[in-house]
């Protein structure tokens, strides 16, 4: 390989390993999501700290201590500075002391459980907002979002109002995958018999990518939905084509729509038997006794 065709290998590479970053993680639209990005940020400066003089100082050494260069000083018989030895334990330590601190309180502040019981951009003292509750069921491969209190379900798009919390519940049909809007919030697995949840808000207007993010079979790549973000009035809207445009999703219909289908179109069901995710959950849709 010649001069010119490594450079263009060195060029080109970066290009090809970032082409499929999506550096909306960094920039996201919800406030769970945006607290983070922020903790990302923050803990990999934080460990820059460290590791940019490291590597600068293992360059700078290499070059003054060079065979070739006279004027180093050569002294073969050191081995201890006392100084020196506190310089380099004492920084890792108080990094590894602060991103523990950091850790901590921010393993409990987004703690995904943990309700939301105002609107995050809200003002300081806001009245509670009640949570919009959201059953999520992912099958194989496609999506179902059930909306108890409105009695509506959607398979493959979810809305939801800006500033309004929203909470999750989790769960799988048949095997473990990953709920993850990367505009809200990070990943929750969904598993089956088990429920997970997620607390998180939306705090802007938009269209947004949801997808699986832990493979689970043929399908896996095509388990895409969209996550809509609208205004209280738009998401009335959006509530009342749904059950102006749906059918009826019963205990029978999902059975149907639990066989494993791939990249399946966006469907609206206008009503959802009471009790249909409190089954799913249980393993029991077959036998509604349970």
């Amino acid at each position: 390989m010649n001069f010119r065709n490594l450079v263009r290998a060195f060029v080109i590479l970066p290009s090809l390993l970032l082409s499929g970053c999506d550096l909306l993680v960094l920039h996201p639209f919800g406030a769970i999501a945006q607290h983070q990005s922020h903790l990302i940020v923050v803990s990999t400066v934080l460990m820059l700290l460290i590791v940019v003089p490291v590597l600068t100082l293992t360059l700078l050494f290499a070059w003054r201590y060079r065979a070739t260069n006279a004027n180093a000083t050569y002294q073969p018989d050191w081995d201890h500075s006392t100084a020196l030895e506190l310089l380099i334990w004492s920084a890792p330590l108080l990094i590894v002391i602060a991103l523990g601190a950091i850790t901590w309180i921010n393993t409990h502040t987004l703690d995904p459980y943990r309700p939301l019981t105002t609107a995050t951009s809200g003002p300081p003292g806001s009245s509670p907002v009640e949570p919009l509750v959201v059953e999520v069921v992912a099958l194989d491969w496609k999506w179902l979002f059930i909306y108890p209190d409105q009695g509506i379900a959607t398979v493959n798009e979810i809305a939801a109002p800006v500033d309004r919390p929203i909470h999750f519940k989790i769960t799988s049909s048949s095997v473990m995958n990953s709920f993850f809007i990367p505009a809200l919030a990070g990943q929750i697995y969904a598993m089956p018999g088990m429920q997970t949840e997620l607390n998180a808000v939306i705090n802007r207007v938009g269209t947004y990518e949801g997808f699986s993010a832990n493979y689970s079979g043929a399908g896996f790549s095509g388990m895409h939905f969209k996550f809509l973000g609208l205004t209280p009035d738009e998401f009335k809207q959006w509530v009342s084509r749904t059950r102006d445009s749906g059918t009826a999703l019963h205990g029978a219909g999902y059975l149907e729509l639990a066989r494993p289908s791939e990249r399946d179109p966006v469907r609206r069901f206008s009503s959802v038997d009471d009790g249909l995710y409190h089954a799913i959950l249980h393993q029991c849709v077959a036998a509604p006794s349970c």
